[in-house]
């Protein structure tokens, strides 16, 4: 029997569902005698939404004034802890011994959270992480480009994304001989079907 992703995942889906948990990426890495399944969880919707809440709670008074950088909110974010991961391993790791999923022996499950720079899948994920900071890599170049960081700022048509994109360029030459870099803000719409990989760029 061959490794089946797509069983895999499903498999650990309904697990993680159990603990209010959902499966967010599978990697399955290594030869034939070092093996490892790769398991990213995090909360599912409805457990963020009250993370939520409780984090809005928390900053009620807190200064929220200019200049503070925008960051990932608990809703955000995946919301796991080491409680979490140990409970989905052993449930995940006894269904897929029982019912066999990984043939051929040995193996390796390692579970954790998305992470910071988690990638991005699909469009609910450009809805869910607007306004963040994200890199982008395209199949095909755009505006001579295959590498773009810049804010998410929206999406177009359920088709394309936009990306705020700080572009700098020299200032003239002064009699001090220095160059300055200015920068301005210029939009990028990248299509979801040229988009080969995303991820979030942690801010700090």
């Amino acid at each position: 029997m061959a490794f089946d992703a797509e069983q895999i995942r499903a498999t650990g889906q309904r697990v993680a569902a159990s603990h209010g948990l959902d499966v967010v990426e599978i990697e399955f890495l290594g030869g034939a005698k070092h093996r490892t399944l790769r398991v990213f969880i995090e909360k599912n919707a409805e457990e963020r939404r009250k993370l939520a809440e409780v984090e809005a709670t928390a900053n009620v008074g807190a200064d929220s004034g200019p200049g503070l950088k925008q960051v990932a909110s608990l809703d955000q974010l995946a919301g796991v802890t080491h409680e979490d991961c140990l409970a989905f391993s052993r449930d995940f790791g006894t269904v897929l011994d029982v019912e066999d999923l990984i043939p051929g022996g040995e193996y390796t499950l390692e579970v954790s959270s998305p992470g910071l720079d988690r990638k991005l899948h699909g469009i609910e994920d450009y809805r869910r992480f607007a306004g963040m900071l994200v890199k982008v890599q395209t199949f095909e170049p755009v505006e001579g480009n295959r590498h773009w960081l810049g804010r998410l700022t929206g999406i177009i048509n359920e088709e394309s994304v936009r990306l705020a994109v700080e572009r700098k360029s020299g200032a003239h030459k002064g009699k001090s001989s220095e160059r300055r870099a200015q920068s301005t803000e210029h939009d990028v719409e990248i299509a979801l079907a040229n988009i080969e990989k995303a991820q979030l760029a942690p801010e700090f």
